[in-house]
């Protein structure tokens, strides 16, 4: 007679979902660096979603009921981070840059994760003459400096336009370029590795199609690790953005807030002793590149069991009077007892 097995109750979605199972895992230091990543990550992104409601004034807004604005006017008063030299509100411009810097995360990360996720697994798969030309293609891209390959893109794609939606597909369509290799490398090694394993050699058996294989069998086991790589990514496109915004290739103020360029504008408030137009924006880049980083770091290191298991072994001591385990000794005198 055969005994029923007993299987664990699976766990709701919600506690499933990347973020808030590595923080059921984590512990001590691991987990108060993945807290204050969320919790920045979180300000940054309901700052985006709220900024027609938290910012006082439009991105592009010069004047109001009582006339124009100041220009280069100290932080207080109706405008608590100051104006800059062209007459904007600091702070507006900062709240509003932080829903262009999202716009581009999601236009950019999107456009990389389906090109390089489907790219990888059609390389990995088929192998042959397409494999070698796609990896000399990720790789020839891959050795060219990030940024500057994203300058010439954007040259070419924005042609000195900086509408809204132009500026902000020139930036997205040049970081897509740069991370494709990224997400085509990672994908490729898994769909190589997981072709090898006996549940795809059975699917071959049984008469399924490649596609149904790609799509059933590899696809799922081969993507695990695309959240990390999407955080990781976030904060390398913001930082692309603003080097694109800093150095005149980004986005103009009568289009959008863009970090990289008040930044860029500020440079010459700096011998005038006007520091408030450059370190707010300076800090609100620090501060979601930190956040986002964070976040993708614990990630990594909340995937790696052998990480994990040594710290939750470094914090789970016995206390004094904690009964012990049966069959196991409770002090080190007993340990030598037969």
């Amino acid at each position: 007679m055969s005994t029923p097995t007993l299987t664990p109750p699976r766990q709701p979605l919600f506690s499933r979902l990347p973020v808030i199972s590595h923080l059921k895992k984590s512990v001590g230091l691991q987990r108060g660096m993945l807290v204050v990543g969320v919790v920045l990550s979180g300000l940054f992104i309901l700052t985006s979603i709220f900024a027609p409601l938290l910012a006082p004034y439009g991105y592009s807004q010069l004047s109001d009921a009582s006339g124009s604005f100041p220009t280069q006017q100290a932080p207080g008063g109706k405008h608590l981070l100051g104006t800059t030299v062209g007459g904007y509100d600091v702070l507006s411009r900062v709240v509003w840059g932080s829903q262009t810097a999202v716009t581009v995360i999601i236009v950019s990360v999107a456009m990389s994760l389906f090109l390089g996720v489907a790219l990888g697994l059609l390389s990995g798969y088929s192998g042959g003459w397409l494999d070698r030309i796609l990896v000399v293609v990720a790789d020839a891209i891959y050795a060219f400096p990030t940024l500057l390959l994203a300058i010439v893109i954007s040259i070419v794609i924005s042609r000195g336009q900086s509408s809204f939606w132009g500026g902000i597909f020139s930036c997205a369509f040049s970081i897509t370029v740069v991370f494709v290799p990224q997400y085509f490398r990672v994908i490729r090694a898994e769909t190589i590795r997981l072709k090898a394993e006996p549940f795809v050699e059975s699917a071959k058996v049984l008469g399924a199609s490649s596609m149904r294989i790609i799509g059933r069998h590899i696809f799922k086991n081969a993507t695990r690790t695309l959240p990390l790589m999407f955080t990781l990514n976030a904060s390398e496109a913001i930082l692309t953005l603003a080097g694109l915004g800093f150095l005149g290739f980004g986005i103009e103020p009568t289009s959008a807030a863009e970090w990289g360029f008040d930044l860029n504008k500020a440079l010459a408030d700096t011998s005038s002793g006007i520091w408030w137009t450059g370190v707010f924006p300076g800090i609100a880049i620090v501060l979601t590149v930190l956040g986002l980083t964070l976040v993708g770091e614990s990630i990594n290191d909340l995937n790696d069991p052998r990480i994990r298991g040594r710290k939750r072994a470094g914090g789970a001591t016995s206390t004094p009077g904690t009964p012990s385990a049966p069959g196991t000794p409770s002090t080190p005198a007993e340990a030598g007892k037969p």
